[in-house]
């Protein structure tokens, strides 16, 4: 077997492989044989036909291409070992049969993208400063405020909606007296006083009583996230269905036992706590993106393969368009908000899909130079972690059974292992006081 590579850069690679009748002779028995145990052939077992009975009613050239197909599925990789010297391949090759017929040798071609090849530069002793947060008073008290809001106690009420009040209201929106397309929803929960929805509609409704309808017009903000509706004047017309008066509870040492804490300084301090926490991991993701950020402005990247950059760039527009979703939105109105096509919106993710794919491969180039290795009984213990959280959820389970979530959650624990690793090297011993 013969080979050939021809560089046809942006890290892509053309391989030509031939096969002289001799090699490619046992890979046609196979053909034979793979063909004939699929289609019957009078006076002869399944797999037994000879070449001769199963051209006739297949047509010499429908051998020839499953022998080759064969030849291919079985060549391929010694061919990548040989001529790709240790690089690793992206995606599916693209295989085009150049020489085909018979008594004659077999040739193909490789299309393939590959890594590309980094030159990392320093990624030690950067000397990255992660801030300390602090937490003030105020958020705390922001944080009980919130508490106090949500345990409130309300009852239903025939009075006038006053400030702090809880309406519930059915709204129909129209432009020109035309319904707007998703204008129209029941049972809207609106606290009076909050502006929950656009500026102005709390005055509006201010006073409304159980049973009464109001209309009236607003102007919607020209930054307003609805572009249909974005600098128009909206008819409103808002009737309530209940109003409820909302009597705020007293921050005192029973509520906080009522919440499982021995008093009021007990919460105080829980509540202290968990803010820290979030924001220490806010200051450590924040140092992380720059040291990751500088370690890649160092380093040396051959081009990145079209095909790699086009399927980086497919996954930031699923995850963009799953949160969007998750946050009980719409994408095409987010699409309508920017006023941009998926077209447009995906040529603007490129840059920051490229900065993605320099990221994972500096973490991989540093994993290999550094002989960092996720030993397999860790991902089995993690797995079985998983398993117990999960195992009321057959779909799952069944997601984390397979062998592709096996590698995925190696190349995590891969990952997560050299990104702890740089952080011991890269972060310094103190940080500055911040607060957020």
């Amino acid at each position: 077997m013969q080979s050939t590579k021809k560089d046809l850069g942006k890290s892509q690679v053309e391989l030509t492989v031939s096969l002289e009748f001799k090699e490619f002779q046992p890979y046609l028995e196979e053909g034979v044989r793979h063909i004939s145990e699929h289609i019957k052939i009078e006076g002869f077992r399944p797999g037994k036909a000879p070449y001769e009975r199963l051209k006739q009613k297949v047509g010499e050239i429908s051998i020839l291409e499953e022998a080759a197909h064969i030849a291919i599925r079985k060549t391929i990789d010694d061919v990548f070992a040989k001529e790709l010297a240790g690089r690793q391949p992206v995606g599916q090759p693209k295989v085009e049969i150049t020489k085909l017929a018979p008594g004659n040798p077999l040739e193909y071609k490789v299309t393939i993208s590959l890594l590309p090849t980094v030159v990392l530069g320093d990624y030690k002793g950067l000397n990255i400063v992660k801030e300390k947060p602090l937490v003030s008073t105020n958020d705390i008290d922001k944080t009980i405020k919130e508490i106090l809001e949500m345990r409130a106690k309300e009852s239903l009420s025939s009075e006038s909606a006053e400030e702090g009040d809880k309406l519930v209201l059915n709204v129909s929106l129209s432009l020109d007296k035309v319904p707007v397309e998703g204008g129209q929803a029941q049972d809207v929960t609106v606290i009076l006083g909050k502006e929950y929805m656009v500026p102005g509609f709390d005055d509006k409704v201010r006073g409304i009583k159980q049973g009464e309808k109001r209309e009236f017009k607003l102007l919607y903000p020209e930054t307003h996230h609805q572009a249909n509706l974005a600098g128009k004047m909206v008819e409103f017309s808002v009737t309530a269905t209940s109003i409820y008066k909302r009597e705020i509870p007293a921050l005192d040492d029973e509520l906080a036992k009522a919440m499982h804490f021995k008093n009021v300084a007990d919460l105080k301090a829980a509540i202290e706590k968990n803010i820290l926490a979030d924001r220490e991991r806010q200051a450590d993701i924040k140092a992380e993106l720059k040291m990751l950020e500088i370690i890649v402005d160092k380093a040396k990247f051959d081009d990145i393969p079209e095909d790699l950059l086009e399927k980086e760039a497919d996954n930031m527009m699923t995850e963009l368009e799953r949160n969007v979703t998750a946050q009980g939105g719409n994408f095409e109105d987010y699409l309508k908000h920017l006023k941009k096509t998926p077209t447009e919106l995906r040529l603007e993710i490129l840059p920051n899909a490229v900065k993605r794919i320099k990221t994972a491969l500096i973490i991989r180039e540093v994993g290999i130079i550094e002989k960092i290795e996720v030993k397999q009984k860790e991902v089995e213990e993690k797995l079985e972690e998983l398993k117990k959280m999960y195992a009321h959820d057959q779909e799952v389970l069944k997601q984390l059974n397979s062998h592709e979530y096996f590698h995925h959650l190696e190349n995590m624990m891969f990952n997560d292992q050299v990104v702890a690793q740089l952080k011991s090297w890269n972060y310094a011993d103190t940080g500055k006081q911040s607060e957020s």
